[in-house]
């Protein structure tokens, strides 16, 4: 198993039937509950299910841990969330890279809580993305590059505090080293203008969102990654 990218499965929705055609080969697998079933449902092997596992189906359960999967349980009244639990995990393995696949609908509070603890401080050592429903989402520490198609939608939204000196290159709207602060629209729908746009931040943490007008993948996938 490779540590380069390590895939965490929420529970919840299912995730997108093609979000598994981006999970690179050799990856380590973690699933949050019922996102046991949805790997398994997607043919992904997974390594460890984490959580309480109320909603994940005993069957379920029962079958992959026969097949190997490490099951880790946890009491339903715990102070962490079944996906915090398995970002946890997934941190543990030192990797550059974790990739969360999660359905979207779903509670907006779980949404939130999720959308927020993605960029926590105590993942600031690994890269994130998150793939919800149609929607891709990269925590942007620093820099990141990601890549769209010409004319497609971005949101950048500020993360626990003010985001500054926020600088872009390849959107129609660029910041030019402002303060993006939480709860602001200024970073709300720019456009791509390139097939890559390019995101940096002094300070803080942006959240870059790609809300999902497309829903096909490109040959070999690079326009999800």
């Amino acid at each position: 198993m490779s540590n380069e990218v390590i895939v965490v499965v929420a529970g919840g929705a299912p995730p997108d039937p093609e979000a598994a055609l981006i999970v690179p080969l050799g990856a380590r697998v973690i699933a949050a509950d019922s996102g046991l079933e949805h790997a398994l449902a997607l043919g992904l092997d997974v390594e460890i299910a984490v959580g309480d596992f109320d909603s994940a189906s005993p069957e379920a359960v029962a079958r992959a841990e026969a097949g190997g999967t490490r099951i880790e349980r946890y009491p339903a009244e715990k102070d962490a969330t079944d996906l915090e639990l398995a970002l946890d995990a997934a941190a543990s393995f030192g990797p550059k890279r974790i990739l969360v696949l999660a359905g979207d609908g779903g509670r907006l509070d779980h949404l939130l809580s999720t959308l927020l603890l993605l960029g926590s401080s105590r993942y600031e050592a690994v890269e994130i993305d998150a793939f919800i429903g149609p929607a891709r989402a990269y925590v942007v520490r620093r820099e990141r590059t990601i890549e769209g198609e010409v004319g497609e939608l971005v949101s950048l939204l500020a993360l626990h505090g003010a985001a500054e000196g926020a600088r872009t290159k390849g959107l129609m709207y660029p910041l030019a080293g402002e303060t993006l602060e939480p709860g602001s629209s200024r970073g709300v729908s720019n456009v791509f203008t390139d097939s890559i746009a390019r995101i940096m931040v002094e300070r803080g943490v942006l959240l870059a969102v790609r809300p999902g007008v497309s829903t096909g993948l490109s040959a070999g996938g690079s326009k999800w990654l």
